[in-house]
């Protein structure tokens, strides 16, 4: 909501959202992330774990795996989200007042883009690998 009031949409618009420059990592990239992955994708793999024992008449094979894929996406989605709010207001900032400092945080941004996004990457293999070990698993209905 805040982004399309016309004072914050001119502030985004002059470091460069949506195509390029700090702006980009508010909008569309911080907003995107969060409604996909922290909403749709969270979503899919929320349901598929409901669906899959009904459909494939096979017990999750680890609810503990279900819980680890929880809140390893919940904490890197989160994480990323604030990553992108922070760095893009600081760059921002920094290319009003300071435009030769960017390039010099922009390097800590990239680190810490990385360590939430292999947070979420865990919790992408964990939903794969429940799914992987439920379908493998021999099914709990004899018909």
């Amino acid at each position: 909501m805040l982004q399309v009031m016309p004072p914050i949409r001119a502030w985004l618009d002059s470091i460069g959202s949506p195509y390029g420059g700090p702006g980009h990592m508010i909008d569309p990239l911080a907003h995107a992330h969060m409604n996909l992955v922290g909403g749709v994708v969270l979503l899919a793999m929320c349901v598929t774990f409901y669906l899959l024992p009904i459909f494939a008449e096979r017990k999750i094979y680890s609810i503990k795996l279900v819980q680890h894929t929880f809140w390893w996406v919940s904490i890197g989605v989160y994480s990323f989200y604030i990553i992108l709010m922070t760095f893009g207001i600081w760059e921002g900032l920094l290319l009003h007042s300071h435009p030769q400092e960017v390039a010099s945080v922009h390097h800590y941004y990239s680190v810490a883009v990385a360590i939430s996004g292999t947070v979420m990457a865990v919790g992408f293999c964990t939903f794969l690998a429940n799914v992987i070990l439920t379908m493998v698993a021999k099914p709990t209905r004899q018909d």
